[in-house]
């Protein structure tokens, strides 16, 4: 608290979102009386967007339905650093903090070591905020040991460790604990990370008749982070086996929940309730979405369905029906696992390491090459719809596989398939493997994710699966990504198999989800 001829200055330490990180804000607010006209004014500096300038009106009104004392005086309210863009209502709660020190000349002794955020009702209840868990982690960053926000948000932001989590429900709450009245509160308790996607109620393989091929294609891709590509005439079941990739994924790590809870808080589609995302995200964006929408960015950059969709599932169906513009964003994530977005004011990274999956059915029509349906299609149709897909984002997709039609007797059998929960079983013990092998490598969680110089080390081939190599790569005419993608995908085959050393038969299956590639290039 200072106090000087221009009135009395008080300061607390608040935070604003940069994408998905936290960086701190002094909130200094300024009071001095005044008359007539200027009786009640709230200037609001510092970059603030409208939500912040607005907030004048929300505070003093919470304030006086709180009963807190409030003289309508002129208040200045510094955001600082200045050249800090400042988003969103997160601010009204320090703001009416800082202004009710100022009008009561007092001393806030617990709010040295405090970050606080909050959003205003106006009768001085705490509504949630985005990105609570980001701004816990910037909290701690930081160096302050308590933050002070929303009950709502308590629970996501007790995650983050040696940081006291307080979560409070009014402006009359915060206050008391602010200057040392409501000392004996305890904090929030660090939850555990409980797998709360309900799995037994999910989508379940074993409602997926035949397609055992493809059923082995997927488990493959989920064992070792691979993206998989469907090609098949319209109801051979591609949609309904994407949407049980979540079922057969194992769970996520604490690491990668909060990872994933960071993302989907700044956007806003955290359920308070839960306060982590423990589910395996599964994404499937409609084909008329737009570049944004898809990569993330904006005039106030946010993430992108590829960003919510990390740690999880990006499903695009009838791949062609996407514009090839909006595609083609995707090929820089793919092989980085994060997105860049850079603006006048800044550079924003967002993680974005998901599983992709396409279906597209193989021409307009979705018959073409069927032997029993004839394709209506002309092969200019053909040609355009598939010239849709370009050759290096095909590359980038490790698995493609064919999804046949399959007969009633298929479909009428009383066959038990086996169930999601076996499949990740084995999904589980490849992935423990990798993770085993992986240790010590930031960078390479999946096999899916190994550089050239760690699969020299982990994909060395033997003479024989050498020649089966060469010749594919002759017969085909494999790029040379196709190559080091065929090498992981045998090491996943392998793992699964519990062999040490690539075969010729890992080698030979590896290939064969390449074997797309002809029929789909477009000479």
């Amino acid at each position: 608290m200072n106090t000087n001829n221009f009135g009395v200055i008080s300061k607390i330490y608040s935070a604003a979102l940069r994408g998905v990180e936290a960086v701190e804000v002094e909130v200094e607010v300024s009071a001095r009386e005044a008359d007539g006209a200027n009786a009640g004014r709230i200037n609001i500096v510092g970059l603030p967007d409208a939500a912040v300038r607005e907030s004048g009106d929300r505070v003093t009104t919470a304030i006086l339905a709180s009963a807190l004392n409030f003289v309508y005086g002129v208040h200045t309210v510094n955001l600082a650093p200045a050249d800090l863009k400042k988003e969103g209502p997160s601010f009204d709660l320090p703001i009416a903090l800082a202004m009710i020190a100022c009008e009561q000349e007092e001393e806030l002794p617990q709010a040295r070591d405090l970050m606080i955020v909050g959003e205003l009702a106006l009768d001085g209840s705490l509504r949630p905020v985005k990105g609570a868990l980001s701004i816990a982690l910037g909290a701690k960053a930081a160096g302050r040991k308590r933050l002070l926000l929303p009950e709502q948000n308590a629970r996501e932001a007790a995650m983050v460790s040696d940081l006291e989590v307080y979560g409070l429900r009014s402006l009359h709450e915060a206050w008391k604990f602010v200057t040392g009245e409501d000392s004996t509160r305890p904090p929030e308790p660090r939850p555990t990370l409980v797998q709360s996607n309900n799995r037994e109620h999910a989508a379940d393989f074993d409602e997926v008749k035949g397609q055992h091929n493809v059923k082995r294609a997927l488990e493959i891709a989920a064992a070792g982070g691979h993206n998989i590509l469907m090609v098949g005439p319209p109801g051979t079941g591609k949609s309904m086996l994407a949407k049980r990739m979540p079922g057969i994924m194992p769970d996520m790590s604490e690491e990668e929940a909060i990872e994933t809870t960071r993302i989907h808080s700044v956007a806003g589609l955290l359920d308070a309730r839960e306060g982590l995302v423990s589910g395996r995200p599964f994404r499937a964006p409609h084909h008329t979405i737009s570049d944004v929408g898809l990569l993330g960015g904006g005039t106030n950059p946010g993430p992108g369905e590829i960003s919510l969709a990390h740690n999880g599932v990006l499903f695009l169906d009838e791949l062609p029906e996407y514009r090839r513009s909006t595609l083609e964003v995707l090929r820089q994530p793919l092989e980085d696992g994060r997105v860049t977005i850079s603006r006048a004011a800044g550079t924003y990274n967002f993680s974005s390491k998901f599983l992709l999956v396409c279906a597209l059915n193989p021409c307009p029509c979705g018959f073409f090459g069927d032997p029993v349906r004839q394709c209506r299609c002309s092969p200019r149709q053909v040609e355009s719809y598939r010239a849709k897909i370009s050759g290096p984002l095909l590359d980038r997709i490790d698995l493609h596989v064919e999804v046949p039609l399959i007969d009633y007797k298929q479909l009428s059998s009383n066959e038990q398939s086996e169930p999601s929960a076996t499949v990740r079983s084995r999904v589980s013990s490849c992935r423990s493997l990798q993770r085993d092998r992986f240790e010590g490598i930031p960078e390479v969680r999946t096999n899916s994710d190994m550089g050239p110089k760690v699969m020299r080390q982990h994909c060395a081939v033997s003479p024989e699966c050498s020649m089966l190599l060469e010749q594919a790569m002759e017969q085909l005419n494999f790029s040379a990504r196709a190559h080091d993608r065929i090498l992981k995908v045998a090491r996943t085959i392998a793992d699964l198999a519990g062999a040490e050393e690539l075969g010729p038969d890992h080698v030979l299956e590896a290939i064969q989800y390449r074997s797309l590639d002809r029929k789909l290039s477009f000479s």
